[in-house]
């Protein structure tokens, strides 16, 4: 099973990487870089908030009862909240280091 989410999360990311070269590759300013960098964060932690989201709730309804298995989906799902809210905060961290960079 974590075998499959390691692999569902490495084609997830790399889909993106796919789809965002281009814009990546056409930055010519630092302020560009910048911004790209800030999407491909979000992106990223969106993306893998959304996998642990989706496994905990599988993990969740497959349970059946067993507390085990009931914490360890609370645990994905919980997971899920803090990447999402990493994902919020992915522009406030790329816009400090912006202005430590001095773009």
């Amino acid at each position: 099973m974590r075998r499959r989410i390691f692999a569902l999360s490495c084609a997830s990311a790399t889909l993106g990487a796919l789809v965002l070269a281009p814009a990546a590759l056409a930055a010519t300013d630092l302020n560009t870089v910048i911004g790209n960098l800030e999407l491909w964060l979000s992106g990223l932690l969106a993306s893998l908030a959304t996998v642990f989201l989706i496994t905990g709730g599988v993990r969740y309804v497959m349970a059946g009862g067993d507390p085990v298995r009931l914490e360890r989906a609370k645990s994905a799902i919980s997971s899920a909240a803090l990447g999402y809210g990493f994902a919020l905060l992915a522009p406030v961290a790329v816009t400090i280091i912006q202005q430590i960079v001095g773009g």
